[in-house]
């Protein structure tokens, strides 16, 4: 994972509206400002020129980041029972597709509006910065997950926990496994979603320019490109020598462009929703059927004594390359939330959805610490045997402090106030 923080905002714009001639008083000698009454003052800019007006954030982004944020956390603990109820049981796809796709939306929502305002060279720039930090992120964290990994080995003596978390050939020769970790060749299974989603930023620049001329001039190299994986052993090298990358570039490439295309319309206010509409109904189909026979796997895996009705083969759900009914249940639940969540959804201003808003709003940080949340989750529950209450415990705990990593972020960026609780939600 499968994830941008605040400074990645979703706005639409809105169409500016010219200040009222009733609204300016007369200017002053000794200034050069037009004067203003306070309420002409809340409505129009002091210059005559009308400007744009930044419409309310769309919350629906940052609650299902969130959520994902949430699952992923839920989904990385072994053998927990608490993660029947996460994405993965009621749809074909899970967390990471979900927050790879908000992602790509999200960042081309941003740096769209960058290359428009501040040219292409300094649109490039901003990207690429954002990669560096990641990268750099993606370091620090796989220096403290080892770390951690390590104490929790030497304090259990059992070298099979490093075997468990793919973390022991590091630990047995560091220096050559770390140029593989530079080189985002090394990665274990909680850290494979950040060199994925590194990869793929790389690739944004060329994506929006390729998209600002016409949108198939990148989505259809790049479903060319996903095609190619699918029927051939196209990816990623990695290590140990044999290995690749557990979510393969190649092929959820795709998924980000098509996402970021997505987002980039809508910085151009196209009425996608016009063609899309008639989608719905077989979206909704296709995600009722997928919950129903993820459902009925999940019944069988949990009470073995109920026979599994319907048998599929694995392959087509392999996560690795992406494959097709993963891609469509996404899509047909992005397609199902656009159309029956609204903006002013009440749910997002609760006080648990207002939680989750504010998580999903600083993700790479409430990211980096699930991960190390997994880790000490794995140690506790390898303690307790996996008794269910301690695995009760050990999930209310990691989500409370997942909110709280939320509030903290959210409280700083607010200059030590916490941010209100929105009591209405007006659309744009």
């Amino acid at each position: 994972m499968a994830a941008e923080t605040q400074a990645l905002q979703p706005f639409r714009r809105a169409s500016a509206t010219p200040r009222p001639a009733a609204a300016v008083g007369a200017a002053r000698p000794d200034e050069g400002r037009t004067q203003q009454s306070p309420t002409a003052e809340r409505r129009a800019p002091e210059s005559g020129a009308a400007e744009p007006r930044k419409a309310a954030r769309d919350l629906r982004l940052d609650f299902f980041r969130g959520c994902a944020l949430i699952f992923i956390f839920l989904d990385h603990i072994p053998d927990n029972a608490v993660s029947y109820v996460t994405l993965r049981s009621f749809a074909f796809c899970d967390a990471a597709e979900v927050f790879i796709f908000i992602s790509g939306y999200t960042a081309a929502l941003v740096y769209a509006r960058a290359f428009d305002r501040e040219g292409v060279a300094m649109g490039v720039a901003r990207v690429y910065r954002r990669v560096w930090q990641l990268y750099v992120a993606h370091l620090c964290l796989f220096m403290i997950f080892n770390a951690e990994v390590a104490y929790t080995m030497k304090f259990l003596n059992n070298p099979l926990f490093a075997d468990e978390l793919q973390v022991a050939d590091y630990l047995d020769n560091p220096g050559e496994a770390f140029i593989h970790v530079l080189l985002l060749q090394f990665q274990p299974p909680l850290l494979n979603i950040l060199p994925l989603y590194i990869a793929l930023l790389l690739i944004l620049p060329l994506c929006l320019l390729a998209i600002r001329r016409h949108v198939l001039l990148a989505l259809v190299p790049s479903a060319v490109l996903y095609g190619a994986v699918q029927v051939t052993e196209l990816s990623m090298p990695g290590f140990p020598a044999g290995h690749h990358w557990y979510f393969n570039p190649f092929a959820w490439q795709f998924l980000f462009v098509a996402a970021a295309t997505l987002g980039f319309l809508q910085t151009r206010n196209a009425p996608v929703a016009r063609w899309t509409e008639r989608l719905v109904i077989p979206a909704v189909a296709f995600a009722l059927a997928a919950a129903a026979v993820r459902l009925s796997w999940m019944v069988h895996e949990v009470v073995p004594a109920m026979p599994a009705y319907i048998h599929l083969p694995a392959v087509w759900f392999e996560k690795t390359d992406l494959r097709l009914p993963r891609l469509i249940s996404l899509f047909a639940l992005v397609l199902v939330t656009a159309r029956f969540v609204p903006r002013d959804a009440r749910f997002l201003s609760s006080r648990l959805g207002w939680l989750i808003v504010l998580t999903g709003q600083n993700s790479l940080y409430v990211f980096c610490l699930t991960i190390l949340l997994d880790v000490g989750a794995s140690f506790v529950i390898s303690l307790t045997d996996g008794a269910i209450l301690p695995l009760l415990a050990v999930n209310a705990a990691g989500v409370l402090i997942m909110f709280g990593m939320g509030l903290l972020l959210a409280w700083f960026k607010a200059g030590g106030r916490l941010p209100r609780r929105p009591t209405g939600i007006v659309p744009a």
